[in-house]
């Protein structure tokens, strides 16, 4: 399987801030963020590992650095930034730009690990990435610390969830030492 360059897997996503996607603080909503990060993301991966399906395996960080406002646009970009045997992490920056005085920012970055699939909903084997650019190789350099860090939370989730309550605290048999506060 045949190495890409990083650039091959460029996802460029210019948009505008509606009205709808505010928050209380007039700033973008973070969850609406999110969804715009994931849908750049999924193009990248797919694009690097030319499959018909790429999974989301994790959300590994989102960094928001500054407030995004109406009258900005946000432009997310992404690509793969490292790989792994079966997995892809995408980088992305979001950047926004004041449309009445061209000020740009970077507003946001946010790493992504996807997982190629077949046919059959298998994890596949993904090309190796080739980093050109300064910043590819940065994040190309560090991402086998990420790719450790991601390994070390992913044992920690597998304990945890051997350990969570799954009883409704208000049913009978649950906890009997969880306190239900009453509105009244």
């Amino acid at each position: 399987m045949e190495a890409k360059r990083a650039k091959e897997s460029l996802v460029i996503n210019t948009d505008q801030v509606m009205i709808n996607d505010l928050n209380n603080y007039n700033t973008l909503f973070g969850g609406v963020l999110m969804k715009k990060l994931d849908n750049n993301a999924t193009i990248s991966a797919r694009r690097h590992a030319r499959v018909k399906e790429c999974v989301t395996a994790s959300t590994d960080s989102i960094d928001f650095l500054h407030p995004i406002h109406q009258t900005d646009s946000v432009c997310v970009e992404s690509f793969v930034s490292y790989t792994g045997n079966k997995s892809m992490e995408i980088f992305c920056k979001v950047i926004a730009e004041d449309m009445i005085t061209g000020h740009r920012r970077m507003a946001a970055t946010a790493f992504l690990t996807f997982v190629a699939l077949d046919e059959n909903k298998k994890a596949v084997k993904v090309p190796a990435v080739i980093p050109e650019t300064n910043e590819e190789k940065f994040l190309y350099q560090s991402g086998e610390e990420r790719a450790k860090t991601r390994r070390i939370r992913r044992e920690h989730s597998s304990q945890l969830t051997e350990i969570i309550e799954l009883e409704k605290p208000w049913e009978e048999g649950a906890d009997k030492n969880v306190e239900i506060s009453k509105l009244g």
